[in-house]
């Protein structure tokens, strides 16, 4: 028999017996309403599972929103441009990359805040996505 769980079959009970006979009406009452039971169960588990999924695809969000916006305040500042034109520049460099625009973001990020080379190491200059 399904679990009796709204709009979606998630398991069954599986009951079998050695004897040559059908299960006695009590017995069936009693297994119906352990699977009532069971399918609770199955449901409180199934929702939280999906809760948490859900917390987790926000916070990886928030994370990823949070370090774009860097990356947008950074170019609008380095290029002189609208929060606009720094966002395309960071979709164009993920396009021609090939890669997330959370990884270019991040980057961006990170080389801002690197420490400026020393005068014997490099140009000092950090150019843009891309």
């Amino acid at each position: 028999m399904g679990l009796p769980i709204p709009q979606r079959t998630t398991g069954a009970l599986n009951l079998y017996s050695a004897a040559e006979r059908p299960f006695a009406m009590e017995s069936v009452a009693l297994a119906e309403a352990f699977a009532g039971y069971a399918a609770v169960a199955v449901a409180n588990a199934a929702l939280y599972q999906s809760a948490v999924e859900e917390a987790r695809h926000m916070h990886e969000t928030l994370k990823t929103r949070a370090v774009v916006e860097q990356a947008r305040g950074i170019l609008m500042g380095s290029h002189r441009c609208s929060a606009d034109d720094a966002f395309l520049l960071l979709t164009r460099a993920s396009q021609q990359q090939n890669r997330k625009l959370r990884d270019i973001a991040v980057e961006l990020v990170e080389r801002a805040l690197a420490p400026p080379p020393s005068a014997t190491g490099g140009t000092g200059s950090r150019p843009g996505p891309g």
